[in-house]
């Protein structure tokens, strides 16, 4: 299953430009790779999910199923009747079939995730085990030594995260459930290393998107941005204040075409929301500084857009004693010219014992 997503995929990522937009409507990869096991692997996802516990993204889950259900009955409903090859109507049915197969090469991973949950991990650590592991990893955490390094979820909700715990200059692998920054957290298993880990331990789920209306292969037309480097030899080569002033404000304007101010504002605030999506209290802490600095950033803002105003005002010119630097050229030789000869090489003196 993981192999049929992953050609599909691949296959769906050549429609695309460097840009991310679709310049090459076209079923092909659909058709080869997914159509033919499409209601095996919905089957055998739904199979999997009736056995999986209730959890806050099973509903989700069976949405996201349903609704790739209905995009594989419509796009082998159309693949069924092709249009004549290069004409309006095949142009059309390229345009209608691409959402949906947009929608399968955004989404198809989890259902071949659910598909392939066959892992039967080992057990947890018993109650008293459990205990005296997370009173030692806690105790390693207070000295600076519980070093967190991967974290997933699991099909019932509950994030794991590995970390290695150090105690009298040995590392041990183990495994905590919860948050580890907020009270609670508890150790559940204990390894030789990271890959008995993985063999032990439920297998991780899709994580989830910050946008869920975001699709990969529907990326909106990049809006208009003038670089920052064409921003800063634009103040270089500048000669009368109002340029400069141009300058600054083309860099703090807001709006489609906003400036590279105002864009680092907007990537501030997109951090900021998803260390808070996070749900934990180190992402909770990273939002609220993130958001800080964007608030920091809005006053800056107004403050450049002031500032290039009053310079604007003042109607004034560089002065004429800042002089353009020559160019240093070095004279060239005449072509018939015969070069030097090379100086003679020093003699060096004979040692004698």
């Amino acid at each position: 299953m993981a192999v049929i997503d992953r050609e599909a995929e691949t296959t769906l990522d050549t429609t695309r430009d460097r840009f991310g937009q679709t310049v090459h409507h076209h079923a092909a990869a659909y058709a080869a790779h997914l159509a033919p096991h499409a209601t095996h692997l919905l089957d055998a996802a739904r199979s999997n999910l009736d056995e999986l516990p209730p959890a806050r993204h099973t509903t989700a889950w069976r949405t996201l199923l349903d609704a790739l259900a209905a995009s594989h009955a419509e796009i082998t409903r159309v693949l069924s009747r092709p249009a004549a090859p290069g004409s309006a109507a095949e142009r059309e049915q390229h345009q209608l079939l691409w959402p949906h197969l947009a929608a399968w090469a955004d989404h198809s991973t989890i259902a071949t995730d659910l598909a392939d949950q066959h892992h039967q991990p080992e057990p947890e650590l018993d109650a008293e085990e459990a205990r005296q592991w997370t009173q030692r990893a806690q105790a390693a955490q207070r000295r600076g030594e519980l070093d967190l390094f991967e974290s997933w979820y699991i099909s019932d909700g509950r994030r794991i995260t590995l970390a290695y715990l150090v105690e009298d200059g040995t590392s041990t692998v183990i495994a905590l459930t919860g948050d580890p920054d907020a009270p609670g957290w508890q150790v559940i298993g204990h390894y030789a290393h990271e890959y008995a880990a993985g063999q032990a331990l439920p297998r991780p789920v899709p994580p989830g998107i910050l946008r869920p209306d975001i699709s990969h292969f529907n990326r909106p037309q990049p809006a208009p941005e003038v670089p920052l480097q064409e921003l800063l030899q634009d103040l270089a080569e500048a000669r009368a204040a109002g340029e400069v002033s141009e300058t600054l404000l083309t860099a703090t304007q807001h709006g489609h075409d906003a400036g590279p101010m105002v864009r680092l504002q907007e990537l501030l605030h997109r951090a900021s929301h998803f260390a808070g999506a996070l749900e934990t209290v180190q992402g909770r802490q990273i939002a609220a500084r993130l958001d800080s600095i964007g608030r920091q950033l809005d006053f800056l803002i107004r403050e450049v857009q002031d500032a290039a105003e009053d310079l604007g005002a003042t109607v004034a010119v560089l002065p004429p004693h800042r002089i353009p630097t020559p160019p240093r050229i070095r004279p060239r030789p005449a072509l018939d010219t015969t070069p030097p000869p090379p100086p003679p090489r020093a003699m060096t003196p004979a040692h004698h014992p």
